[in-house]
C-alpha cells in the first residue's frame, strides 16, 4: 500500500530525529540556558546539532536548496534573538522546527504559491482509484523521493508535514491557514497524485 510504501522515507528522514528532538530535551537545556546568557560557542553547538534537520524540513516544502538555506539562516537568527521566550513546554528542536515551517510556509505565500490544490476529480472517486492503483507498484526510495519534488507546492506541503514531520492535520490546518477538512483532502489527493508521477502518469 501507499502509506506502507512512504513509511520506507522514514529512513532517512526527519521523523526519527523528530522523536530526538523532543528525547533531546533535557540535553540541551544547559545549552540552551547558556545561549540565554550569550554564549557563542554555546550558538555554535546548538547550529551544528539541528541545521541539517532543519534544512531538510525546509527543503521538503519549499523545494529550493538556495531558499532552503536562507530559510535555515533566518530560522536560527530569529530563534536565538527570542530564545528568552523559550520556554521549555517543548523541546528546542521541536521550537526551532515550527520556525522553520512557519517560515517555509510563508516562503511559498510570498511567492503566491497556492497551498490548496484544486482538481476536478473527487475525493471519492480519489479513494476508489488510489485502492486499486497501489497494489502492482514496486516502491524505491530514491524514485518516491523524486517523485515527492514534483508535487505541487500545496501537495508536497501536506504530504511532507503529515508523513515525514509527524503533524496531524489539525495541526497542518493550523500551519497553513486552511480548515482541517481540506489538508485531508490535500493529503488524499496527494497521495494518488504522487502514484500518478510514479508511474509515469504525469
Amino acid at each position: 500500500m501507499l502509506f506502507a510504501a512512504l513509511s520506507l522515507l522514514y529512513i532517512g528522514s526527519t521523523k526519527p530525529r523528530f522523536l530526538e528532538l523532543t528525547i533531546a530535551q533535557d540535553q540541551h537545556a544547559d545549552l540552551v540556558q547558556r545561549c540565554r546568557e550569550g554564549d557563542a560557542l554555546s550558538f555554535r553547538k546548538l547550529y551544528e546539532h539541528y541545521a541539517r534537520a532543519m534544512y531538510n524540513t525546509s527543503l521538503r516544502i519549499v523545494n529550493n536548496a538556495a531558499e532552503a538555506e536562507d530559510i535555515l539562516q533566518e530560522s536560527f537568527i530569529d530563534a536565538f534573538h527570542n530564545i528568552a521566550g523559550f520556554e521549555n513546554r517543548s523541546s528546542f528542536g521541536a521550537w526551532l522546527k515550527q520556525i522553520v515551517i512557519n517560515k517555509s510556509i510563508n516562503q511559498l505565500k510570498k511567492k503566491k504559491i497556492s497551498l490548496v490544490e484544486i482538481e476536478r476529480a473527487g475525493v471519492e472517486d480519489q479513494r476508489e482509484e488510489e485502492a486499486m492503483n497501489e497494489q502492482d507498484i514496486q516502491w524505491q526510495v530514491a524514485k518516491i523521493k523524486q517523485a515527492i519534488q514534483q508535487l505541487p507546492a500545496g501537495y508536497r506541503t501536506v504530504l511532507s508535514l503529515y508523513l515525514l514531520e509527524g503533524y496531524d492535520h489539525e495541526e497542518i490546518a493550523g500551519i497553513i491557514g486552511v480548515a482541517e477538512s481540506t489538508t485531508r483532502t490535500q493529503y488524499i489527493r496527494a497521495k494518488q497524485k504522487l502514484l500518478n508521477i510514479i508511474k509515469g502518469g504525469v
